[in-house]
């Protein structure tokens, strides 16, 4: 059976992290990276029949040979000289510093402990479930996506001054999307290049957006990262990505003759604010011209990469660049670098990101999307204020779904969407009060509406008509409601027309927001019975994320004209629940097709005296999990059970009233050390037949029949609750292929998804709803009742004082 992407992931996680003992974090992903690494090429090419594979691997320099070294004393010098050398001679693109040192004391520890650590780690690789030898070239692996998962694990164990190797793949997305690369774009020798590149990332998910093998060039300054790149493009199947290593401002790799090779697309996330960035470098007589619109200040080296890029780009070329939100609005030479790009209009927009999203630092960022193509005709800058749309994830920030289409959707429609985008004029920018200034508050007002308080409203009470009036997209879709809610009080201020505890079912219950709940509704159904074929049609060997791709698209779209709801939100539910449990199903589909074979659940003991030892914990199925088979074919038999539990609960509940009730010290259990059944035998016992104890033995006869009546239940409870197991796990071999089909995506997927859009009904009413009430009860007690309130208060509060001799 197939495992979990997500258990596999985190199972490989957890092992490689058991086993890093005292290793900062940046050190150990090489080994782990170079395990996945040899375990894939391994995988994929060491029994391959293609006359040229990327790939050399030479005969004994296998993870297979890696694994034979297990246990043995010299493992680390073996590993270096038997499989790492022979690889890099056999492959002109591999170096000796990409990878790490095997037989390092200082880090994998002396003797025993390296023998230990390296068997363990071989053996982590060796799962079954690491097979890549079907690894696609699609995007859709389950090898890029452990990558990943590493990489970002690593990246949050590294620290500020190490995590800066890694792009979080979200941000990498954006970029991808919004330089305007498609399949319909991109040919063959379509070139997109990365000056600096770290690990390669933000160039893979360019070539993924591409969907086609583009030509790929990055360099990286830093040797083991240039080296992790060089191992992550062969992991992606790009194995002639061309990855070098040095410093890209002081020598770049990449030329034609004496210039700068240009390229179609060029991305980077340069390191914040470099203050090395000159070295090496005499920026004045640059060969390159790179610095003709002005030199950047020594200590700050954002404009030196962005002047990099711009030069690197062909005369149509697209970029995108992360940098911090200081090359916005700094001054002085950073100034005047930014009116001549400003003037050039090569830069297409601007989109401001949440703080705190990568690993080095925790500044905000933003992405500058540059394109020369028809510079000359552009009228403005598109500027998106996306900083408010992340969810906060362990002590980073982390875009979402919703967030990352929302600003690829705008961006590419040049969407201006108040408190978010629009496109500033040129003249606006030029113009003396803003001077080139391009800090985005400049031109879009992310702030909330000020909620403001009516002093009139406070003296004489009412709700000001501006604030329900501000409610109006509420009273587009619910005209009489308001109606329904509010009387007039006097011009310009109303009244609630029903009482507060009210409101809510006034609400719910009105008929147009039924009208509107059924228009909704439809909207969902529509959509399910567009997609349903899609779901059931899914089968072995199909790609999960074109699936998801597809129906997440159509929902969105679906959901556009939804009233009072916002479509992305109803998007990210589906997204969320697809990260929660839908990839695992379909990744379960796409290996084993519509399979649902129970397994037993086995746990290791963790301490006592089977400490190590397997305990079966009962059984389980991922794909159909057992409330499912219940609630479709036993739903009898499961009333049954709930009823004998509802009335277990009642028996409970009247016995804990009675120890409660008789458990003072004159009680009738005050006799007994504990209150069980062989305690209150034994006081049975003890006062039988004396009638000065009668009304204890009533009791605690009431006690024993109840007690009696629960072990009853109890035991009937587990019978019907072994029947129903039993049953459920005998029906899954008898389950068809379409009654799977229907329990996972009728009974688990699709209600699931319902539940979610109900869930959004309900914030709507519930967000109407608090918004009226918090107006009403704002204004509910005008200023001078409140004066006589505390008049007659403090009258009352003398008179008690006066009866009680206190003279002031």
């Amino acid at each position: 059976m197939a495992l979990k992407k997500s258990e596999l992931y985190s199972s490989l996680w957890a092992s490689c992290d058991e086993l890093r003992g005292g290793m900062d974090a940046s050190q150990y992903k090489d080994y782990v990276l170079f395990m996945l690494f040899i375990k894939y090429i391994s995988d994929k090419y060491a029994a391959s029949d293609d006359y040229a594979p990327p790939v050399t691997i030479p005969r004994g320099a296998s993870f297979q040979d890696m694994v034979k070294l297990k246990g043995k004393s010299d493992i680390g010098d073996k590993i270096n000289t038997q499989i790492i050398q022979p690889l890099i001679d056999s492959n002109s693109r591999l170096a000796r510093s990409d990878f790490p040192d095997f037989n390092d004391p200082n880090k994998l520890g002396e003797g025993k402990a390296m023998v230990d650590r390296l068997t363990n780690l071989i053996s982590i690789f060796q799962k079954p479930e690491l097979d890549f030898s079907k690894n696609r070239a699609d995007h859709d692996d389950i090898l890029g996506d452990a990558y990943e998962y590493l990489m970002r694990h690593f990246a949050q164990e590294s620290g500020k001054s190490k995590g800066q190797f890694y792009t979080p793949s979200e941000v990498s997305r954006i970029i991808a999307k919004v330089i305007g690369i498609s399949p319909q774009k991109a040919v063959a020798s379509t070139t997109a290049y990365d000056p600096t590149c770290g690990s390669g990332s933000l160039l893979l998910k360019v070539a993924a957006e591409a969907g086609k093998h583009i030509t790929l060039e990055g360099q990286e300054k830093d040797v083991t990262t240039a080296g992790l790149a060089r191992m992550n493009m062969i992991l992606h199947d790009f194995p002639t990505a061309n990855i070098l290593n040095g410093n890209t401002l002081a020598s770049p790799k990449f030329k034609d003759g004496e210039k700068l090779r240009t390229y179609d697309f060029v991305v980077a996330n340069p390191p914040f604010s470099d203050k090395t960035w000159s070295t090496g470098l005499t920026s004045e007589n640059d060969p390159y011209q790179r610095f003709e619109w002005g030199v950047p200040p020594a200590k700050q080296g954002d404009y030196a990469y962005l002047l990099h890029i711009i030069r690197s780009m062909k005369s149509t070329g697209k970029a995108a660049c992360i940098l911090p939100h200081g090359v916005l609005f700094r001054g002085n030479a950073e100034n005047v670098i930014r009116k001549r790009l400003v003037r050039s209009g090569y830069l297409k927009g601007i989109i401001g990101l949440p703080a705190n999203l990568f690993y080095g630092t925790g500044i905000p960022a933003c992405i500058l999307v540059l394109d020369k193509e028809n510079a000359t005709a552009r009228k403005g800058i598109f500027m998106i204020d996306a900083s408010r749309g992340f969810i906060k994830d362990g002590n980073k920030n982390r875009l979402r779904e919703q967030d990352i289409h929302k600003i690829v959707d705008t961006f590419r429609k040049q969407a201006e969407t108040p408190r978010y985008a629009r496109m500033v004029p040129f003249d606006e920018i030029a113009d003396s009060k803003n001077d080139y200034n391009l800090n985005l508050p400049r031109y879009i007002d992310g702030t909330e509406p000020e909620d403001i308080q009516d002093i009139d409203g406070h003296l004489r009470g009412g709700i000001p008509d501006r604030d329900i009036d501000a409610l109006s997209d509420y009273w587009a879709i619910l005209p009489t409601v308001r109606a329904a809610l509010f009387k007039p009080l006097r011009p310009g201020y109303a009244q609630l027309a029903i009482p507060h505890s009210q409101l809510k079912q006034a609400i719910l219950g009105h008929d147009e927001f039924t009208a509107f709940k059924k228009t909704v509704t439809k909207i969902f159904d529509k959509w399910q019975k567009a997609n349903t074929p899609a779901l059931k049609g899914f089968d072995k060997k199909g790609h999960p994320r074109a699936l998801i791709e597809a129906i997440a698209e159509h929902l969105l779209t679906a959901f556009r004209g939804a009233p009072l709801l916002d479509a992305y939100d109803v998007y990210q539910h589906l997204m969320d629940y697809w990260a929660e449990a839908m990839q695992d199903d379909c990744y379960l589909i796409a290996a084993d097709g519509w399979v649902a074979k129970p397994h037993r659940v086995m746990e290791e003991v963790k301490a006592g005296k089977k400490k190590g030892e397997m305990k079966d914990k009962g059984w389980a199925c991922d794909l159909i999990p057992k409330p499912y088979i219940v609630a479709r074919y036993f739903a009898k038999e499961q009333a049954e059970l709930d009823a004998l539990q509802s009335e277990l609960e009642s028996v409970t509940a009247r016995i804990t009233e009675l120890e409660e009730e008789h458990g003072g010290e004159e009680g009738a259990f005050a006799d007994l050390d504990k209150i069980n059944k062989g305690e209150v035998n034994r006081r049975l016992k003890e006062i039988k037949g004396n009638s000065d104890y009668a009304d204890e033995e009533k009791i605690l006869k009431q006690w024993a029949k109840l007690e009696q009546q629960q072990s009853g239940l109890k035991s009937k409870i587990k019978e019907a609750d072994t029947a129903l197991d039993k049953l459920a796990y005998e029906k899954y071999p008898r389950l068809s292929k379409d009654e799977i089909k229907t329990l996972v995506v009728d009974d688990k997927w699709l209600t699931t998804l319902a539940v979610a859009v109900q869930g959004e009904l309900d914030r709507v009413s519930q967000t109407l709803t608090s918004r009226i009430r918090q107006l009403a009860e704002r204004y509910a007690t005008p200023l001078p009742r409140l004066v006589n309130e505390v008049t007659d208060l403090s009258g009352r509060v003398d008179a008690h004082l006066k009866k009680m001799g206190y003279q002031p």
